[in-house]
């Protein structure tokens, strides 16, 4: 049976959206936790909250089944943190579905591995398609569905198909002097009509300047957090910026008031048109279809 190769994040939460999604559609909720729960124990040994009797290496050979594809292998990456030069990370794992096997394969970089035509599936953050090849216009993005609209046919094949809803909202926050002297609500035209100092992460100017709309920073400067700066403080200081919330309980407790959401940052499909195959598109509606209709075929 066909093999179908996946590009996924090796880490973190858009990689657990991908297992949980295929877990639900394919019965594998086991495989899916274990990962899961290995990579998030992981972390916390390399932040210090866990220790571990075992070296990094004994761990990995613990972990990884290089006899059986069915079975999680992991790989070790070099982690900047002072003292924690590697860390174990996601490799890869194959799971039988209906539509063949479907083997996810870690990146660090699962949407540049899909421009190189790696891969015809993969699964990154949308905020990185945002950051790398939507193009910067005057009228603001704000959903996942325009990214496509904005993406320069020369210059990538790869296409988003559905985002998977692990949604956390990069959100406007401002102080309340701030808000209260435009006397209007927190939300893009409040942006439009402020000339000052915005504080965002410099990781996300180029996604900043596409859900804002060029035409609404004209007198803005961007500021930054210095380092080790927690976001919320450094918009607190600055008076107005953009941060991902959830609930946004941390920005309160920097006395911050949140405004409009402005860009779900979401894991999401990607394709690449050009390797497009019937056995992909199989597997691309496995991830796409209704659930109760995914079920059904399996």
């Amino acid at each position: 049976m066909t093999t179908t190769r996946v590009a996924v994040p090796r880490k973190g939460r858009p990689l657990e959206a991908v297992l949980e999604r295929l877990a639900t559609r394919t019965g594998t909720t086991e495989l899916a936790d274990e990962i899961i729960s290995t990579l998030r124990y992981e972390k916390d040994l390399t932040k210090g909250n866990q220790t571990a009797d075992d070296d990094v290496y004994h761990r990995l050979a613990d972990y990884s089944d290089l006899d059986e594809p069915t079975r999680p292998e992991f790989t070790l990456l070099r982690d900047d943190r002072d003292g924690m030069p590697r860390r174990v990370v996601f490799d890869s794992v194959t799971v039988r579905t209906d539509r063949g096997d479907v083997q996810l394969v870690g990146r660090e970089e699962p949407f540049r591995a899909l421009r190189t035509h790696e891969f015809a599936l993969g699964f990154d953050s949308a905020d990185l398609v945002l950051e790398e090849v939507v193009e910067l216009q005057d009228d603001p993005l704000g959903t996942i569905a325009e990214i496509n609209e904005r993406i320069d046919p020369l210059d990538t094949d790869v296409r988003v198909a559905t985002g998977l809803g692990d949604t956390v909202y990069h959100t406007l926050l401002a102080k309340p002097a701030v808000v209260d002297s435009q006397d209007r609500p927190l939300d893009r035209e409040f942006v439009h009509d402020y000339a000052g100092s915005v504080c965002i992460s410099p990781r996300y100017e180029r996604l900043i300047e596409a859900v804002l709309g060029t035409a609404a920073l004209d007198d803005i400067t961007f500021t930054y957090p210095e380092n080790g700066q927690e976001e919320e403080a450094a918009i607190a200081e600055t008076g107005l910026g953009v941060y991902l919330t959830v609930t946004g309980s941390t920005a309160r407790d920097h006395d911050l008031e949140l405004g409009e959401r402005l860009f779900p940052s979401e894991t999401v499909l990607l394709e690449n048109e050009s390797e497009r195959t019937p056995t992909s598109e199989q597997v691309a509606q496995l991830f796409t279809e209704p659930e109760a209709t995914a079920l059904q075929s399996l």
